[in-house]
């Protein structure tokens, strides 16, 4: 028989390649079982999470609050919004400003807009009315969840200079009762200062049922028909000869805007040919004096004798639709708003800061540089907001005399 023949066996040095072969494979699987986070994250996304920047406002974490304004106070507001931004409590809260007329922000709460979690009218005047219309709808439900005024304006009458010079010639004072007789006049400029070429006498003002500012001439003018500065009653409203003299006014008033702040600018604009003379709060004068001057000349500031006080208020919302963390943020900035930093830039803007820490006369301050345009810190009689029902009646005596829809 022949020998049986040996199968060839593993050397020494492949028998150790295979040991570290499979040593290297069970270390690996080892590894890997024991580096692995529980739900299969990788080392380096949670690394990513533990260092997160911080919360900006489109983080979702964010609260996100809108503001309805009045366009009087738009430059100043969207310069604070920026700088807020710039703050720890601004990373966190998203602003949407919500230019609207006074009035047309209250009325748009009452229709359940969402996107309004502030309404910061131009003035106090149309609350009791607000407060009213709210209770009919949500009966024992405050809607005001924290109120503060941001910035006081009175009303003016705005007339290019050179028409001023001649008014007063012709009528000596401006008044409600003076620009009466110029809009009575058939012959315009030609019977006040023998100036055909001007026209027709053009006097503008705001919706009364729109913008805050509009009511407010409403107002002053029945104040100043009756020789009061309180009190003023619904008899004083029906009485047939504020009517139609009131009546003469309206019907020769040149334009109706939704907004102070966009009558002005279109008085700058469109200069004399548009309008002689506007009804305007006094910031948003101060805000176009110089902007007037290199287009169309100076204009001149008139402070009516009988005169009412905008104190810009702002009205957190305790709304169905705004949740404890919006009205909570909506706090936040309105503490920055009143801060002494952002009070003294709405003096830039024509405000008297609503802060009663802040000046009003200083260096540099519009009420001293701009006094050649008629500016005056000392006011006259100031009249009272009247009841909830006389502004409605006035309001409504309005649209049915001569309003539009």
């Amino acid at each position: 028989m022949e020998p049986t023949s040996k199968k060839p066996g593993l050397t020494f040095a492949g028998k150790l390649v295979v040991f570290l072969f499979v040593a290297g494979c069970l270390y690996g699987a080892y590894t890997l079982f024991l580096r692995r986070p529980v739900g299969g994250q990788r080392p380096s996304q949670s690394a990513a999470n533990n260092s997160a920047a911080p919360a900006t406002a489109s983080d979702g974490d964010a609260v996100e609050i809108g503001i309805a304004y009045g366009t009087e106070k738009e430059r100043w507001l969207q310069w604070a919004v920026g700088e807020f931004a710039k703050t720890g409590d601004g990373r966190r809260i998203k602003i949407n400003l919500i230019p609207m007329g006074s009035l047309e922000g209250a009325q748009a709460v009452l229709r359940s807009d969402q996107r309004i979690h502030v309404w910061s009218p131009a003035s106090s005047l149309y609350k009791d009315v607000f407060l009213q219309d709210w209770q009919v709808q949500h009966a024992g439900n405050k809607p005001i969840a924290r109120e503060e005024n941001l910035a006081l304006s009175p009303m003016v009458v705005v007339m290019w200079a050179e028409r001023h010079e001649a008014f007063a010639k012709k009528y000596g004072e401006v008044s409600f009762k003076t620009l009466s007789q110029a809009l009575a006049e058939s012959g315009g400029w030609q019977a006040i200062a023998g100036k055909p070429e001007w026209g027709l006498f053009k006097l503008g003002h705001t919706h009364p049922n729109e913008s805050n500012s509009g009511l407010a001439t409403l107002l002053l003018m029945a104040y100043d028909y009756h020789g009061k500065t309180r009190d003023l009653t619904l008899k004083d409203i029906l009485d047939p000869g504020f009517q139609t003299w009131a009546q003469g006014i309206e019907r020769g008033v040149s334009s109706l805007s939704n907004s102070t702040g966009n009558l002005m600018r279109e008085m700058v604009l469109k200069g004399p040919s548009a309008f002689d003379a506007v009804v305007v709060y006094e910031s948003v004068a101060i805000d176009y004096l110089k902007n007037a001057e290199g287009r169309w000349g100076e204009l001149r500031v008139v402070y009516p004798k009988r005169n009412l006080w905008n104190e810009n208020p702002y009205y957190v919302l305790n709304a169905p639709w705004s949740s404890p963390e919006q009205q909570k943020a909506a706090g936040k900035f309105l503490d920055f708003l009143l801060s002494e930093p952002i009070q003294k830039q709405s003096l830039v803007h024509g405000f008297r800061p609503g802060n009663p820490a802040v000046p009003v006369r200083f260096p540099g301050s519009p009420f001293e540089a701009y006094k050649r345009f008629g500016l005056n810190v000392d006011l006259g009689d100031m009249c009272t907001a009247p009841k909830a029902e006389v502004i409605n009646n006035l309001l409504q005596w309005w649209q049915r005399s001569v309003g539009t829809t």
